[in-house]
């Protein structure tokens, strides 16, 4: 009797970290309700960096029991109890204690410290080299306040998007939404409006446009239909209405198109986003902000992603804020956490193939 084939070993779960937050807005609530989920806890192991106090709060709240086990962040266990499907890196010298349901309401010196240490750790096992017993495949960040990190000190990261750029030196980097209903890619992201004609130039519109169509692919869409806006009422109305599309943009289209991006446009940013609901677009790349985020926002928020582009290592975050008005009131809707945290396996579970694809083809 032939003996029967071996089954191939099961391939690991990947490693998701999720970085808390702000421990006085609602990380610590959605992260709860997200991981309550049991399809995510069957499909990735989770390390979370931040605090367990405000987590057995909201479990409280929320009537959830607590699946997680505690480590101190600096502990010898942390390595072994990864294994344990969700782990909790504490932080607990960072004393919250009655936040956030009777915290303070806003932003804060603590929080600020707190939220920027649990991402530096983060990004440190993130950056580990495959095999390393405490690598993460991908990073889930909880919303931080911009005025705690300005009040610790850090007013030189307007965001997570560019703090990761930096640790990770990456020279190109974008932010990218990702909706049932719309994708859409930043070509700029946390700048103010009245910096942004001297910021454009042809290559800061190419880039993001080139690192967002990769992403396209990765997510399954062959050659992806890019529409781009321009930046001015009626896309310049001819140059009647400013230059920066003739001179800037169509540039920048024509780059993309020879290096086999489908790009068109540029085209009014008040009347492309629906020519993308009705299926004409796989991706719009809006020139600023609120450009973009408008439509997302409106149109699916609880379900929108935020990815960054240009990294060696998966960073999603839900999109929206810390929510520090509702924090402690069991009345956060995690939906875009889980969203985040399904993207983040999704992606990193590609990577991966891809990866042992080359491994494999190399050999």
């Amino acid at each position: 009797m032939a003996p029967r084939p071996a089954n191939p070993p099961a391939e690991p779960l990947p490693t998701v970290a999720i970085t808390m937050g702000d421990p006085f807005g609602v990380g610590p609530e959605i992260i709860v309700k997200a991981l309550t989920d049991p399809r995510l806890r069957r499909r990735a192991r989770f390390v979370i960096y931040g605090i367990a106090e405000p987590m057995d709060y909201a479990a409280g709240l929320a009537e959830i029991e607590p699946r997680w086990r505690r480590v101190q962040h600096d502990s010898n266990l942390v390595e072994t109890a990864i294994g344990a499907g969700v782990v909790v890196r504490d932080y607990d010298e960072y004393t919250v204690t009655g936040a956030p349901g009777g915290g303070t309401p806003g932003p804060t010196r603590l929080g600020g410290h707190a939220s920027f240490r649990f991402v530096e750790d983060a990004i440190l096992d993130a950056a580990r080299p495959a095999g390393d017993p405490l690598r993460v495949d991908a990073v889930v960040t909880a919303p931080i306040s911009k005025a705690s990190w300005a009040l610790a000190g850090r007013r030189r990261y307007p965001g997570h998007t560019e703090l990761f750029a930096t640790r990770f030196r990456a020279a190109r980097h974008a932010m990218m939404f990702v909706s049932p209903a719309l994708k859409v890619v930043l070509v700029s992201a946390h700048l103010p409006l009245m910096e942004l004609r001297n910021y454009l130039t042809i290559g800061r519109i190419f880039d993001p446009i080139d690192l967002a169509n990769d992403a396209m692919i990765e997510l399954g869409v062959a050659r992806p239909r890019v529409a781009v806006c321009g930046l001015n009422p009626h896309a310049g109305e001819g140059g009647l209405l400013g230059d920066e599309e003739s001179r800037l943009i169509e540039p920048a289209i024509r780059a993309l198109i020879d290096a086999g991006v489908d790009a068109r446009g540029p085209f009014p940013g008040d009347t492309v986003f629906r020519r993308a609901l009705d299926g004409e677009f796989d991706l719009v790349a809006a020139m600023h902000h609120d450009q973009g985020l408008i439509p997302v926002k409106l149109l699916d928020w609880r379900h929108a992603v935020n990815v960054t582009l240009g990294l060696p290592t998966v960073r999603t975050s839900p999109d929206h804020g810390t929510a520090f008005d509702i924090a402690g009131a069991n009345r956060a809707d995690e939906s875009s956490m889980r969203a985040a945290i399904e993207l983040a396996i999704d992606l990193a579970v590609g990577r991966r193939s891809r990866q042992s694809s080359a491994i494999t083809t190399q050999r």
